[in-house]
């Protein structure tokens, strides 16, 4: 193939920015930490955020016994080295608590620009490509070229038929992304407005709206997984043999199987796409890359960072990494900094965070099932069987609203350690912050733009 060059090429590639998403753990402290890279890109790219996973203690990894459900030519697929981050790391107890701690401290010290910056990635995900990001054995998953690679080596292999499948996907879900973003204002503000007490005497936040707005947002979600399905899997049901043996070659594990296509972008006309739908499309690509070489464990994973986004703690984390697309942030700044968060509260204030994770612990399980069930539901659409969108929109509903109930036990318990922290804590937390740079408006996913007027601010109270 001329136009692939060896790996060493990709270090030198002008790339497109794209944010994308990928789970680091820090083996020595067990503590959910993150490593980032960011960038200038807006809305519709994988992800700006690499969220955490959680190592805790020694759990062995199972071994998946049914063919079709394993990522296909990886010699060693179901090693401890290629299985390091799974859902029982995403959901355990010291995982969620240093991600909520983190979040904790992000929005004490934050502002409601800083709590808008939010990863793309986080909408409609089920397709496995964060966890492929994250147990790329290659050491390539939690850099921004690992999503141009995915994507290019797609685009290659496609005809112009399919491509153009992609690109009519991008135009009709361009508009669904806005919807998402602008509609996460309310829970935003809402969430900031209770904790520093801006909202009508004698109203209080209300934890069955906060969950039904949420489950609303979640519609949206479920159309884009919906419709990306249904196109993706066309796709790959129409793959020809040529296009099914170039996929043979590569390993869903090791990105250093992956060729180099060069200037792989060209196939596609961007000039007569805004910018919002070539990324779309890249990120299309690079989801179909691991859809079909993925397997339901790859597609139903979740970081712990995936649910109660509306705090801030993206913002903290990726503030330096954004316009850097070499940039790496520390694997320990979120296990660190939220261990340290609870540790400069007293006892009665850190139970306000702790209680959460036996209160959210039924929610989070249930949502581990949608997940696969959905999961299972979507993968219909490669083989040609009909995708149950009745399933799949009532599931996602449901998962938005156990993620909505979540959020305001988030919102709550930060409210009540805000309103008792002493001068000094509060000392303490801004230089645990370490950023004393907020936006002066707002974003929409990554874009920066100005805050938008939100009329129904009380929406969330009653």
């Amino acid at each position: 193939m001329k136009n692939i060059k060896k790996r060493t090429v990709l270090l030198v590639l002008c790339i497109i920015v794209l944010i994308v998403s990928g789970c680091a753990a820090d083996n020595d402290t067990g503590s959910i930490n993150e490593t980032h890279e960011a960038d200038e890109i807006p809305v519709l790219t994988s992800d700006v955020n690499n969220d955490a996973a959680q190592n805790e203690g020694n759990q062995s990894e199972q071994n998946n016994e049914e063919e079709d459900k394993k990522p296909r030519n990886s010699e060693s697929e179901n090693t401890g080295e290629n299985r390091q981050y799974t859902v029982e790391q995403a959901t355990s107890d010291r995982g969620q608590l240093n991600t909520i701690a983190f979040s904790g401290l992000a929005f004490i010290t934050g502002t409601s620009g800083a709590d808008s910056f939010f990863p793309p990635g986080k909408v409609a995900d089920f397709f496995g490509f964060q966890y492929m990001r994250d147990n790329d054995k290659n050491g390539l998953g939690h850099n921004t070229t690992f999503l141009t690679i995915a994507s290019t080596n797609v685009l290659h292999i496609l005809n112009d038929e399919q491509r153009a499948k992609l690109i009519e996907l991008a135009v009709q879900q361009e508009s669904l992304f806005e919807d998402f973003a602008l509609g996460r204002f309310t829970m935003m503000i809402s969430f900031r407005d209770y904790m520093e007490g801006n909202y009508p005497k004698g109203m209080k936040l209300d934890r069955e709206i906060v969950a039904e707005y949420s489950a609303s947002l979640y519609e949206i979600d479920a159309r884009l997984s919906y419709e990306r399905a249904l196109v993706m899997g066309e796709i790959i049901a129409s793959f020809t043999d040529e296009q099914k043996a170039y996929f043979e070659d590569l390993d869903f594990y090791d990105s250093s199987t992956w060729p180099i296509i060069e200037n792989g972008e060209d196939v596609i006309d961007k000039k007569s796409m805004s910018h919002t739908e070539h990324v779309a499309v890249m990120t299309y690509a690079s989801e179909l890359f691991s859809w079909y070489l993925g397997n339901i464990d790859a597609d139903a994973y979740f970081c712990p960072e995936r649910h109660g986004t509306y705090f801030g703690g993206f913002y903290m984390k990726d503030y330096h990494a954004m316009g850097n697309p070499d940039y790496f942030i520390s694997t320990t700044i979120t296990g660190d900094s939220g261990e340290e968060f609870l540790n400069i509260l007293n006892e009665e204030q850190r139970a306000y965070v702790t209680n959460i994770i036996d209160e959210q612990r039924d929610n989070l399980n249930r949502i581990v099932e949608i997940r696969y069930a959905v999961s299972n539901e979507l993968r219909k659409s490669m083989s040609g069987q009909v995708v149950d969108k009745d399933m799949v929109f009532n599931l996602i509903k449901e998962y938005g609203y156990l993620e909505g109930e979540m959020s305001y036990m988030y919102a709550k318990a930060f409210a009540e350690v805000k309103k008792t922290l002493s001068d000094e804590q509060l000392e303490e937390l801004y230089k645990l912050r370490n950023l004393d740079i907020y936006p002066e408006g707002a974003f929409l996913f990554s874009t920066p733009i100005d805050m938008p007027e939100i009329d129904d601010n009380e929406r969330l109270f009653r």
